[in-house]
């Protein structure tokens, strides 16, 4: 059964498609200045197939979320259909629109020979919880009704494809918003060339000589529509690709899905590391052995995540329990190594490059990505530790100690700044990822997540600073102290603990409590002997 759907340029209708039906979309009036027509059909997680003809063919139809299908036009011709079908036996519901251009506006997808169809004006998109690639066909200069496409690869040169520029935009759908209506509101706000370069984010420009393909970095859970808008320079024309959208996650999958994106294992384990995170950040400094616990566990949790997550197939939660204990038994070996041989020195460099870490991570977040700056940062921020120690090691507690509480509450509510350190994690995991084009949305929960953790980190500095003006710079090591304890006693004839068993003194006056004994009696209380 076949339902006909009348379609105006450049105006979105939402059309239905059920099971065993088939809808032709039909776009009339056409005026003789258009050269060519694209449909662009969008699904929020649905295939739908468009094709040329009722039957699908290879070669003549298209199944995709995104799908697009683009018609050159005869002398003469002023109607024009297409047909859309539900592939997989349910209904379908989208949005679609028609678009009309010139001789002069490039064809997009014209010069293809790596898809299936003829002429492509879709973007083929992949992804994994690593990065998201885009593919697209070249394109090929415009040309009019009835006459033949110029040549693809014959000649090299300003009158041919070879002049044509391909701008790569970006469009982030609003932040933790997996709604049908959000995805379709914002399809409609930039599915073409005018609209998408209104709200749209430019993030590159390719040559024809370049490889079309991009690769940009996976936010799972966040939406993002790509789209490219390819342009001559000489006419001074464009047109567009069919825009495409991903959340970098599936909404069929039961398991790691869009749905269950915060899993309980995660939240607990960032809700326990952010109240630990609260902890250093105010009392840090005056609770040592608890701060080196906390930055121990910090690095070789990171550490054996990266080894065991590139060395097994492991499940996440398994992995995460396994990174737990780690991370306890690097917090224990580095506050044990400071009470064993008490190098405050030693232990300050290794909080140092905690914070030369964090700092490093930051300038990798933003565009200045400079490789030798960034490992310059976390080799010298240590240096500095050397000269102000405390005043290091307590900056290190506030900055840091406030990062933990943001991670904490990306684990129930998203935020971009997360990527701060996930940046650097999947660098880590991925061969490929240096790579991909790295750039997340930045909303409001973004500015609001700042403003903590600058409050945060701020007032856990200040009153650190105020609290330990009166204080030594650091605590002694209980070793050490235990140990001139020991020689003050084996020296000093004169202490009476010199003449007594070397039971602690604590326990020698607890003995004495007990048996209700004075001190000056001169007998050996029964405990002693």
């Amino acid at each position: 059964q076949i339902y006909r759907v009348l379609f105006l340029f450049n105006t979105f209708q939402n059309v239905n498609v059920n099971e065993n039906e088939t809808v032709q979309a039909v776009v009339s009036r056409i005026p003789l200045d258009v050269a060519f027509i694209t449909l662009q059909f969008h699904t929020q997680h649905s295939n739908a197939t468009l094709s040329y003809t009722r039957m699908p063919e290879l070669g003549l139809s298209l199944t995709a979320v995104d799908s697009g299908l683009l018609s050159p036009l005869i002398p003469g011709q002023t109607k024009l259909s297409w047909f859309l079908l539900a592939p997989d036996g349910d209904s379908v519901a989208g949005t679609g629109v028609i678009l009309p251009y010139t001789s002069s506006d490039p064809v997009p997808g014209a010069c293809n020979l790596e898809f299936g169809l003829d002429i492509d004006p879709n973007i083929y998109l992949h992804y994994n919880i690593f990065e998201t690639t885009i593919h697209f066909a070249p394109a090929n200069i415009g040309y009019s009704r009835g006459s033949n496409p110029p040549a693809c690869d014959t000649e090299v040169g300003e009158n041919t494809r070879w002049r044509l520029r391909y701008d790569i935009y970006q469009y982030f759908l609003p932040e933790s918003d997996l709604s049908e209506q959000s995805l379709i509101t914002s399809i409609q706000s930039v599915a073409n060339v005018q609209t998408m370069r209104e709200h749209g984010t430019r993030v590159m420009t390719l040559s024809s000589n370049d490889k079309t393909e991009v690769v940009f970095s996976s936010i799972p859970g966040q939406g993002v529509i790509y789209s490219v808008i390819v342009r001559d320079p000489v006419l001074n024309t464009s047109s567009s690709y069919i825009p495409v959208h991903t959340y970098a996650c599936s909404f069929s999958s039961t398991l790691d899905g869009c749905d269950t994106l915060g899993k309980i294992s995660t939240r607990i384990f960032f809700t326990i590391a952010g109240l630990a995170g609260l902890f250093v950040c105010f009392f840090g400094h005056r609770f040592f052995k608890c701060e080196l616990f906390c930055m121990g566990f910090g690095f070789a949790a990171f550490l054996f995540f990266v080894l065991i997550t590139r060395t097994t197939k492991l499940d996440y939660d398994i992995r995460l329990t396994l990174t737990a204990v780690i991370g306890v038994v690097g917090g224990v070996i580095l506050v044990m190594s400071w009470w064993r041989f008490g190098s405050v020195m030693s232990c300050v460099v290794a909080v140092g490059l905690m914070l030369g870490f964090l700092i490093s991570s930051i300038v990798f977040f933003t565009p200045i990505i400079i490789y030798l700056i960034d490992y310059c940062i976390v080799v010298g921020v240590p240096l500095f530790f050397v000269r102000w120690p405390r005043e290091g090691n307590i900056t290190t507690c506030g900055v840091a100690g406030a990062y933990a509480v943001v991670l904490a509450v990306n684990a129930y509510i998203y935020t971009s700044l997360s990527y701060i350190t996930l940046n650097i994690l999947k660098r880590f995991l991925n061969d490929n990822f240096s790579k991909a084009f790295t750039d997340v949305p930045f909303q409001d929960i973004d500015f609001i997540m700042i403003t903590v953790w600058v409050v945060l980190g701020v007032s856990g500095i200040v009153l650190q600073f105020y609290r330990e003006r009166t204080r030594p710079f650091f605590p002694p090591s209980p070793y050490l102290m235990w140990l001139q304890e020991r020689e003050r006693r084996k020296t000093n004839v004169l202490d009476p603990s010199h003449h007594t068993s070397s039971l602690p003194s604590r326990l020698l006056a607890r003995a004495r409590q007990l048996t209700g004994r004075r001190e000056s009696a001169g007998e050996c209380t029964p405990l002693l002997l």
